[in-house]
C-alpha cells in the first residue's frame, strides 16, 4: 500500500481512542521460541514507524511467545496527556507506554516508571552497549535507563532538489533561517507551498519546531536561577516577539494549506504528495521520503537545522518505551520492549515493511548503520541524521542559561511546561490562522508563563 494511503489509515486510527491491534514484543528467551503467554496493553504514538510495528508484532512476536499485545494508537498530544495522567496517578491501564526524553528523567525521578538498567544489561539479545550514547543518556536519570528507544531523531531541513534546481537555487549545507525564508517565499506558488512548518497547537506539535527557532533567535521561555530553577518569564522580550513574527509570517506567506492544523503527519502527507518544496521537522521523516513506496524517492536533499545566532539548533528526541511501576506485568512488558526496541526487530522489519529498508526505525543503535542493506537504502540521509543527533545542542540550546531537569532543545524540562506550552501554542496557532494578533498572543502567553514559580 502506498505511504500516503497508510497515513490516512493512521489518521482514522487516532480519532478512535482505543484502537486495538494484536500481538508484540520479546527478549532474549523469546528468540529461541520459548512460549511465555499472557496479554499486555501498550500505548504508542501515531506515525508510520509505529504502524509498521503494530502490523508485524502478531507474526514476529506473539506467534513466538504467545504474548498478546493490545495497542492503543494516539496522536502525540493525546498520548502525552493520557500517559501523564495514568502513570502519575498509579493507574494500571497500560503495561508499557511510549514516552520521550521530556518525560523519562522526570518520571524516573518521581518513581512513576521502572528502572530498566538491570533488565537491559542482563538481556544479551538486547545489547545495551549498542544503543547510541546520546539517546541513551537522554532517556536516563542519574545514570539509570528509564525508557528504551524505539527510534531516535534530531531535526533537519528536507527539500526537493529538483524543485530548487529548476528555480536556480542552491541550498546551503548549513542554512540560516533568513536564507530558508527567502527560498520558501521564492518557491511558493498556488501549486506548491514553499515550506511546511508545524502549526497545530500543542507543546509537542507547534511547540517543538517553534522551540528550536526560538533558541537560535536568542529567545527563551524563562530565564534560570543559579541553581537551574525557573526565574522570570521571558515571553515579553524582543527575541521572543521576533521569533513569533518570523515563524507566523513565514507560514502565512509561504506555508502549507491548513497550517494551523498541521503537525508531523500532515506535513509528511503534503510533502509526499508534492504540495510543498521544503519541510523542517524530524530526521525520522527521511525514511518515509526515501521509502520503496514513496513518490518522491530520490528527489530529496537534507540540510542541517537552520540557525541564526547559534551554531546548531536541531532537537534530540526519541520515542521510547517505559514500564509504569504500577503494572503487574513488568516481565511480559520487558520481553515486548526488548524485542521491539532491539536489533532483532530492526533486522526483521527491513524485509517486511512496505517502505523497505529506508523506513526501519533509525537513530537508536550503532549496528543499524552497519547493516549493508540499510547503508545502501539510507545513503542520502543516514549521515545527516547521525550528524544532527550528535550535534544537537542539548546542554546549551540557546544564547542564555535555561531552567529544567533534562537537557532539552525543543522544550523546557519542567513539569509545568506541558501546560504552558499547550496554552501558548494554542495562541500562536491562532496567530498563524489569522484569528489573533501577535500582541494579544504574547501578552496572554506571558501571563501564563509568569505563573510558574
Amino acid at each position: 500500500m502506498r505511504r500516503t494511503l497508510r497515513l490516512a489509515v493512521i489518521a482514522v486510527a487516532s480519532v478512535i481512542a482505543g484502537v486495538v491491534l494484536g500481538g508484540c514484543g520479546s527478549g532474549g528467551s523469546t528468540a529461541t521460541g520459548h512460549r511465555v503467554g499472557g496479554t499486555i496493553n501498550v500505548a504508542i504514538v501515531d506515525n508510520p514507524n509505529m504502524q509498521d510495528l503494530a502490523h508485524l508484532t502478531p507474526s514476529l512476536f506473539t506467534a513466538r511467545t504467545h504474548i498478546k499485545v493490545n495497542y492503543t494508537i494516539l496522536d502525540e498530544s493525546t498520548l502525552r496527556e493520557v500517559t501523564t495522567q495514568d502513570v502519575s496517578a498509579g493507574g494500571r491501564q497500560y503495561d508499557a507506554v511510549m514516552i520521550g526524553p521530556y518525560e523519562a528523567p522526570q518520571f524516573g525521578r518521581d518513581g512513576y516508571i521502572t528502572d530498566l538498567s538491570r533488565l537491559a544489561a542482563s538481556d544479551k539479545a538486547y545489547k545495551l552497549d549498542d544503543v547510541i550514547p546520546s539517546v541513551r543518556n537522554a532517556l536516563s536519570y542519574h545514570g539509570k535507563l528509564y525508557a528504551s528507544p524505539f527510534y531516535g531523531e534530531s531535526s533537519f531541513l528536507m527539500y526537493r532538489k529538483d524543485v530548487l534546481k529548476a528555480a536556480g537555487i542552491t541550498m546551503p549545507a548549513r542554512p540560516t533561517w533568513t536564507q530558508v525564508a527567502a527560498i520558501a517565499r521564492r518557491d511558493n506558488s498556488p501549486q506548491m507551498a514553499g515550506i511546511c512548518l508545524r502549526g497545530k497547537a500543542g507543546w509537542c506539535d507547534l511547540g517543538a519546531t517553534f522551540g528550536t527557532v526560538l533558541n537560535t533567535f536568542g529567545g527563551t521561555w524563562w530565564s534560570a536561577k543559579p541553581d537551574g530553577s525557573v526565574d522570570r518569564a521571558m515571553v515579553d522580550q524582543p527575541e521572543f516577539r521576533k521569533t513569533l513574527e518570523f515563524y507566523a509570517g513565514l507560514v502565512r506567506d509561504a506555508g502549507e494549506s491548513g497550517a494551523s492544523r498541521a503537525s508531523f503527519n500532515q506535513c509528511l502527507a503534503q510533502y509526499l504528495s508534492g504540495k510543498v518544496a521544503m519541510w523542517y521537522d524530524a530526521t525520522v521523516a527521511a525514511g518515509s521520503l526515501e521509502a520503496d513506496d514513496s513518490e518522491v524517492r530520490g528527489k530529496n536533499g537534507y540540510a542541517a537545522a537552520p540557525v541564526e545566532r547559534t551554531k546548531s539548533s536541531g532537537w534530540l528526541w526519541s520515542w521510547a518505551y517505559a514500564i509504569p511501576t504500577a503494572s503487574n506485568k513488568a516481565d511480559l512488558a520487558w520481553k515486548y520492549i526488548a524485542w521491539a526496541t532491539g536489533p532483532q526487530y530492526i533486522a526483521e522489519a527491513g524485509r517486511r515493511i512496505p517502505g523497505g529498508w529506508p523506513a526501519i526505525p533509525p537513530g537508536t543503535r550503532r549496528s543499524t548503520y552497519e547493516l549493508p542493506q540499510y547503508q545502501e537504502a539510507a545513503r542520502t540521509f543516514a549521515r545527516p541524521t547521525l550528524e544532527a543527533i550528535k550535534s544537537a545542542p542539548v546542554k546549551n540550546p540557546g544564547t542564555t542559561k535555561r531552567p529544567g531537569l533534562p537537557a532539552a532543545v525543543a522544550y523546557v524540562g519542567i513539569p509545568q511546561f506541558q501546560s504552558v506550552g499547550d496554552q501558548c501554542t494554542a495562541l500562536f496557532s491562532a496567530v498563524i490562522a489569522g484569528k489573533l494578533s501577535i500582541d494579544s498572543a504574547l501578552k496572554n502567553c506571558q501571563n501564563v508563563a509568569a505563573r510558574v514559580r
